[in-house]
């Protein structure tokens, strides 16, 4: 098996693990970031997202904690396979010679530049699942009328194609997705490097045991959503606005409404279930991915 078919199979493991450890807590954001502001004298649709997972729970029983997870099964996979195989490509670029170990720095730079590859992929996969992980906080606002009700996955990206401005429709938020994907992969696996070598203590990194992989990978996945959160509430919003009537022109338009009237709260709606999902989920992943990778050779 060549490098890139490893880094493809262990990507596609550590996808799978990653997904269905954080799908539950991703749903949670996805609603509390989503939920209109409430008409005055009204209160928020959730209260926080314990009162989230609770209201869900007993409207849709634990099944609604997965919902839109089809689109995400499918891709996730193919996602982290993008991610990971473009990271050892880039790695094999900045080696000085072959199996050489890279240094922090370098693995930031292979991030970023997985995550260009990876915010192709994630633009329209996110769109649908944005749209049908917030469609039920959506639904009960005043905007009821002009809410559109998805069947599923093909059912968002068939309306999105056909009255949204076809395949331009599908990737819009790109340009938040990549405020994302390129500073938050450079971040998360620039830590994980820096992580590794400080467990390994100088020594090999490959030799490290599974506990400090999870830890190192739970706390990369984390520093990833410490320094992008404001710029995913941005693409949530941006993704699930009205096509006829929207409320946001773009991206900086999006950020500077909600700061003026959430203020910065506002753009840390949902981070209490993103930091609680990305510690396991990434944990998983980077556990998954590793062990795979070496089962392989």
């Amino acid at each position: 098996m060549g490098d890139v078919a490893k880094d493809l199979a262990a990507g596609t493991v550590g996808g799978a693990a990653q997904l269905i450890v954080g799908h539950p807590f991703d749903t949670i954001k996805v609603k509390l970031q989503s939920q209109p502001a409430p008409l005055p004298g009204q209160t928020l649709k959730y209260a926080g997202a314990m009162d989230a997972v609770r209201q869900t729970v007993a409207a849709e029983g634990p099944r609604g904690l997965y919902k839109g997870m089809g689109a995400p099964l499918a891709t996730v996979a193919a996602f982290n396979a993008v991610l990971f195989s473009v990271r050892g490509q880039m790695e094999a670029l900045l080696r000085s010679q072959p199996g050489a170990p890279l240094t922090v720095n370098q693995q930031i730079v292979c991030g970023a530049g997985a995550g260009v590859a990876v915010s192709v992929l994630a633009c329209p996969t996110e769109l649908i699942k944005c749209r049908l992980q917030a469609q039920s906080a959506l639904a009960d606002s005043s905007s009821a009328s002009v809410a559109v009700k998805y069947g599923g996955p093909m059912d968002v990206a068939r309306h999105v194609l056909r009255s949204e401005g076809g395949v331009r429709g599908l990737f819009k938020g790109l340009v938040p997705t990549m405020a994302r994907e390129v500073p938050g992969n450079a971040a998360m696996f620039g830590v994980y490097e820096a992580l590794k070598q400080f467990f390994a203590g100088g020594q090999d990194t490959s030799k490290l045991g599974r506990g400090s992989l999870v830890v190192a990978g739970g706390l990369a996945g984390a520093s990833f959503w410490l320094l992008v959160y404001p710029t995913d509430v941005v693409k949530s919003v941006i993704q699930v606005d009205d096509y006829k009537y929207p409320k946001f022109s773009g991206s900086i338009d999006a950020f500077r409404k909600i700061l003026a009237s959430e203020g910065v709260k506002g753009l840390y709606k949902g981070f209490g279930p993103a930091m609680a999902r990305s510690v396991p989920a990434n944990a998983a992943c980077f556990l998954a991915y590793e062990v795979t990778r070496s089962s392989l050779g």
